[in-house]
This record gives structure tokens, sequence and C-alpha cells, in this order.
């Protein structure tokens, strides 16, 4: 009994088990895979929600890494299959393998709620601590070949572990001597073209009910590695624009959407009130505990006894989020283009500071302050001036392309950074709204929202708090 496997070479299909991904379709899952597949540390993916808390904005909303992580798996394997169909590079089932297991355990590491965990959460208990999901990651699968005695290849398995940090600040560049575009396949350091980003985009916006023209199939079947690099055909270049374009609406349109960012927030506090008491933090130092922390941490504040004042404060912050009591979005701008370069991050001390006098005095605690940056993953740099290109399959030459070459439509400039403000209270929007229009006067002369907090909207909160005092 023996079948391919799409690559060329054949497997037993005994030895093999397949899943019906809704992105990819069949996804077949190889021994060497199953042996981390079938534990309970990557079994715990399953309850991290992909998008954090986004689902409760977005109910469909709620895939998960385990899912996301299958499907980076398989096309990690297909983009080195369709590159070894079609040139002659060498690669060995080793090079297989190893970026196989890459793309299976590149988020291995993450904590709850995806990045607020470590962008939000840690850097506020922990003082400035540097933390990242790639480097736990590396601990979580030497945790889990340790303890589950998995018979791997050391040589796959350090390699594998380089590949998961190659689009990190950490990444091991000087040890790249060879085949060093395998490295660039599921976390790509040079042009942040990867299988990682191939399936969350149209995973996400598939989930969330969003439209996505990008089809990262075109770029699968055109890739082509020269100088060991991969680069892509001339007439892709728009096909990789939308790429990052989609990856920047997304970022926008759901990510960071304004009640998504009011939810993260409360939840990061009521993290906060809770982490003395469950040393959630403190997870991060052992393997051992931290595949323990998943979404349902929310779950056990929310049903705990404990008579702790602290749980108990963060336990109301979770039961306002589920009668939909949220932090108040009071309003917006975005930075003007020539502050960027030395904006600093907005603070509630600022914004209280520029209120003036009137009836209610607002404290530090009485806002929140987001600040959201949305590019298209290099800054306020274009991403494809890193992109090498060529002119057809029989051309020997790669070349890199400026925009005003294709298209005087694409953007001249690459970020945006949004500032929101919220009102914890919401008989409070009133007056942190005009805290806020005096910060933006103060600070650029102006008002840079698009417009004021509407009136309706202010009366609205200040009669539902008073509805809720008669009530009481």
């Amino acid at each position: 009994m023996r079948a391919t496997a799409n690559n060329g070479s054949y497997r037993d299909r005994r030895s093999m088990k397949h899943v019906l991904d809704n992105v990819h379709g069949y996804i077949y899952l190889e021994p060497l895979f199953l042996q981390f597949i079938d534990t309970e540390q990557f079994q715990r993916l399953r309850d991290l929600k992909q998008l954090g808390l986004t689902h409760m904005v977005y109910p469909g909303a709620a895939h998960s890494r385990f899912e996301h992580s299958l499907g980076v798996y398989w096309l990690a394997g297909e983009a080195v299959n369709k590159i070894n169909f079609y040139q002659e590079l060498g690669i060995e089932e080793f090079d297989r393998n190893t970026v196989k297991l890459a793309g299976l355990l590149h988020d291995i590491g993450h904590g709850p709620f995806s990045h607020m965990f470590e962008r939000e959460f840690l850097p506020r208990v922990l003082d400035g601590y540097e933390w990242s999901h790639e480097d736990m990651s590396l601990k979580m699968i030497d945790y889990i070949v340790d303890k589950h005695c998995i018979d791997i290849d050391s040589a796959i398995l350090k390699t594998a572990k380089e590949m998961i940090l190659a689009s990190s600040e950490h990444g091991p560049q000087k040890s790249m001597t060879e085949k060093r575009f395998l490295y660039d396949i599921v976390a790509n350091g040079r042009t942040e073209i990867d299988v990682d980003k191939f399936d969350y985009i149209v995973r996400d916006s598939r989930a969330c009910g969003i439209g996505s023209g990008f089809q990262f199939e075109r770029l699968m079947e055109t890739m082509r590695v020269m100088d060991d690099e991969i680069c892509y055909r001339a007439n892709e270049y728009l096909t990789l624009h939308k790429l990052f374009a989609t990856r920047a609406d997304l970022h926008r349109t759901v990510y960071t959407h304004p009640k998504v960012k009011a939810i993260e927030l409360m939840v990061v506090d009521a993290l906060c009130y809770a982490n003395a008491d469950l040393g959630i933090a403190a997870s991060i130092q052992k393997p051992s505990e931290f595949w323990k922390l998943d979404d349902s941490i929310l779950k056990w504040i929310e049903t705990s006894d404990s008579d702790s004042p602290s749980l108990k404060e963060a336990k109301n912050l979770i039961q306002r989020i589920r009668k939909r009591d949220l932090y108040q979005y009071c309003n917006q701008f975005s930075v003007p283009k020539d502050k960027l370069e030395n904006f600093k991050d907005i603070t509630p001390q600022d914004i209280i500071c520029s209120q003036k006098s009137g009836g209610v005095t607002l404290k530090e605690e009485d806002v929140a302050v987001s600040t959201v940056k949305i590019d298209l993953t290099r800054g306020r740099m274009n991403p494809l001036e890193r992109i090498n290109f060529f002119k057809d399959y029989d051309s020997s030459e790669k070349f890199q392309i400026p925009d005003d070459r294709i298209s005087h439509l694409l953007p001249r400039f690459f970020q945006d950074r949004i500032v929101r403000v919220y009102a914890k209270k919401p008989e409070l929007v009133g007056a942190v709204a005009e805290a806020f229009e005096n910060y933006q006067v103060k600070t650029y002369g102006c008002k840079a929202q698009v417009h004021a907090t509407p009136d309706k909207k202010k009366a609205r909160k200040q009669l539902e708090y008073q509805n809720q005092n008669d009530r009481q």
C-alpha cells in the first residue's frame, strides 16, 4: 500500500493521518510530526484562539492556533515541494522535514489571547522584561522532546529552531551558510513573504467574513531560487503588493478594531489584577507551567470563589465584558506624517493633564490610551524595495522594481500610527473626549481627529449611567 504525497517521493498511508482543513483541503500528517501533534502541549493550541479576543466583535473569528499551525506545516511542505519540482537545488528529505517541523511548531510558544499577552500584558507586569513567543517556542520544543522522549535527529531539531527565529532580531543570521532560502519559507526575515502570512491572511479573512483578493497560490507557483534567495516573477509585483496591503487592511479593520482594542484593554487590566494571585507572568519561566496557560484563564477568574480583592476587581472587569459594558471609545487621530519620527507613546497622564476646568476632574485610572501601528511590515519603508524579481524563467538576472515603474496609484507612505482614547466609565466620555481634543491642540496646534465625538454618544452614555444608578 504505497502512495505519493505530492512531492515525488513515496509515503506509506498506513503510517499517516489526514485531516480536512477548511482552507487547504486534505492535510497529511506524517509519523515524525504526529509525535509532536499528539502531545498535550501541542493540543493546547486548540484552546488558544488565533485572533485572541477578536471573536467578541467578529463572532466567526473563533479559529485556533492549532488549525493555523497545521496550515503553516502543510504550506511549508508544499513550498519546498514546488521549489524542488522546478529546480535542482539538492533538497533532501532532511530539508523537507526541517522546514515542515518549523512550520508546525512556530507558534507553540504563544500565550493566551494571541499577541496581547506578550505586547500588552507582560510589559505592564514585568517592567520592561523582554520576552517573545518565538523564544518561548524554542523552550517548549525542548520541553516536549524531553518529556515525551521524542526520537528525532538533533540536527533537524536545531535547524528547525533556527528557522523559527529567522525573522526575529535574535535570528541566527550568521549561521545560515547553506540553503539559506529554506530559512525564508516559514519566517522570512529578508522580505517578510512567508507561508505563515499566506495561511493567516486567507484563514482570518475567511473566518471574519471579509473578502480577500490575495492569491498565495500564484506566488507558490512562480517563485524561484536565485543566488540562494527566493525571487518572484516581475509580473507578480501587484500580487505581492496585495499581500502586504491585505495584511494592513486586516490590522485596520479586524485586529485593531476599536471595540476589539477596548476589550483587550479590559482583559489586560483584569490579568494585571489577577497576576499576583495566579502567578500568570511567573509561568513564562518554566515550560512545564507555561503550557497550562490558555484562553480559559478568564473563565477561571470569573468563576473563582477567592476572597482576594484583586481577583474581585478582575472578576468585575470580566463580568463587564460579558454584559457589554465596555470601556467607551471616545475618539482617535492619526499622527501627522511629519511627527512620526519623534513620536512618543501618549499616556493617560498626558490626557488628564490637558483637561481644563470643568465639572469632572479626571484621574489617570479613568482613561485608557491605545496606540495602534499599521504598516506594510517595514514601518515607514516600502517592503517591496527588499524583494528581488526576475524577467522570465529563461533569465538568470535578478533585479528590484521601483513602485513608480508599476503604477502611480500605489502609496507613497507606508505607516499609520493611530492614537485612540477610551473612558473606563461611561459617564466620563464627554470629559475624556474634551481633554483628548485639548491634547491635540496643545501638541499639534490643531485637532488632528476627523470629527468631534458625537454629542449623542456623550449624552447616551451619561443617560445610561443615570438609569443604571436609578435601578440600583
